[in-house]
C-alpha cells in the first residue's frame, strides 16, 4: 500500500539554504522509491484556511517513508528548511486500490448503536 510524506509549510523569504534544501532532497528519497506527487505548485482552497504551501511525496509503503525520514541523508538536510520555514509534517498510509469507505461508515454506524 503506498504512503505519502505530506507538508503543510508556511510562507518564508526566500534563504539560500532552502535553494539547497530544494536540491539535494530528491537523492535522500529515491533510495526508498519516494517521488513529488505535489511541489512548488499553487492550491485552491475550498473550505477553511491554508496558508502557505503543501507538498507530497509518495512512497511504495510506510516503511519506506519511515525509513527516509529517519535517514542520516534526510535528516542532514533537514534542518536547510527547518531553520527557515514552520510547517506541519506527517507520514501517512493510503488505501488500497479497492478501498470502499463504506465499511468505514458501516463500523462507524456500529459504534454509534453500542454507546
Amino acid at each position: 500500500m503506498p504512503a505519502y510524506a505530506i507538508a503543510h509549510l508556511q510562507e518564508a523569504a526566500p534563504h539560500p539554504e532552502i535553494a539547497e534544501y530544494i536540491e539535494r532532497i530528491p537523492a535522500t528519497f529515491e533510495p526508498y522509491g519516494g517521488r513529488f506527487l505535489v511541489h512548488a505548485s499553487q492550491h485552491e482552497v475550498k473550505e477553511g484556511s491554508w496558508p502557505g504551501h503543501v507538498v507530497v511525496i509518495a512512497f511504495p509503503g510506510m516503511a519506506e517513508a519511515r525509513a527516509w525520514w529517519d535517514s542520516p541523508a534526510y535528516q542532514e538536510i533537514a534542518p536547510l528548511r527547518s531553520r527557515h520555514i514552520e510547517g506541519d509534517i506527517v507520514l501517512v498510509p493510503g488505501v488500497p486500490e479497492d478501498y470502499d469507505p463504506a465499511g468505514t461508515a458501516k463500523a462507524m454506524r456500529e459504534a454509534m448503536t453500542v454507546e
